[in-house]
């Protein structure tokens, strides 16, 4: 049994059949905590924090379950699914929530584009903390370094200020072949890699860049790249404690 056995609520971007949730699952369980899965019934990568249709409708969901572990999906985005866990609709709140294990790195400035980031960061909205997990390949052969890291996150998170956000990218790599941990930066927008085109059609089209081959120095790319566990605090929606632009504002209407 976990000396503070907790409601850890694991959620992601890629499915509540996703092989990233199902490695991080039975991985956390295995520590004593109760385990809550909640997460989409489909993949929803890519839609940030958005709770689009969520008030006035019955929400659909669908259960499995694997290796003692239940998993609900639901029909909506992980952030759906950390508000709705919040709010009491599958009993008590959870007092931590885990976000991946995501297929595929979340680095750089663009991360709030991420379901998985942005259901942390809609955690922290909800006043708990929250780690984000994500692996650095689209089809991983390490899942269970991932999920090593992610319940060591855990225990450091719990104790922290309510509302603590980390974003924790994993090298796809046996845990001894790490070449560390290191605090990095989120390397700048101008590396999000997207680009604009035109497909065949004629119709606008997003691809998506090659990796740089050098990276900013201490960036989440560059350790990342460089076989290093990045972790990342984060935090939402802040306000900027300066009035100038209400000043101005004001001046002009007046």
């Amino acid at each position: 049994m976990a000396p503070q056995q907790l409601r850890v609520l694991i959620t992601n971007d890629d499915g509540y059949q996703a092989p990233g949730i199902r490695a991080l699952a039975p991985a956390i369980a295995a520590l004593g905590h109760e385990v809550l899965v909640l997460a989409p019934l489909y993949d929803e990568s890519g839609v940030g924090s958005a709770r689009a249709g969520m008030v006035g409708r019955p929400i659909r969901t669908a259960t499995f379950e694997e290796n003692g572990v239940t998993y609900v999906g639901v029909d909506g985005t992980p952030a759906l699914a950390v508000t709705l866990a919040s709010v009491g609709a599958f009993g008590r709140a959870p007092d931590v929530v885990l976000s991946g294990i995501n297929r595929g790195h979340n680095i750089g400035v663009p991360i709030f584009h991420s379901g998985t980031v942005a259901a942390a960061l809609t955690a922290a909205g909800q006043g708990l903390s929250a780690v984000a997990i994500s692996i650095d390949s689209e089809d991983p052969d390490h899942w269970p370094t991932a999920a090593a890291v992610a319940a060591e996150a855990l225990t450091w998170i719990v104790p922290e200020p309510a509302g603590t956000v980390l974003t924790i990218n994993v090298p796809d790599r046996p845990l001894d072949q790490l070449s560390g941990v290191r605090h990095a930066s989120l390397a700048p927008i101008k590396r999000s890699r997207v680009v604009g085109t035109t497909a065949p059609s004629g119709e606008p089209m997003i691809e998506l860049e090659p990796p740089s081959p050098n990276p900013v120095s201490d960036s989440d790319e560059a350790l990342l790249k460089a076989g290093y566990v990045t972790v990342t605090p984060i935090v939402g929606i802040r306000e900027v404690k300066d009035d100038a632009a209400a000043t101005a504002l004001a001046k002009r209407l007046s």
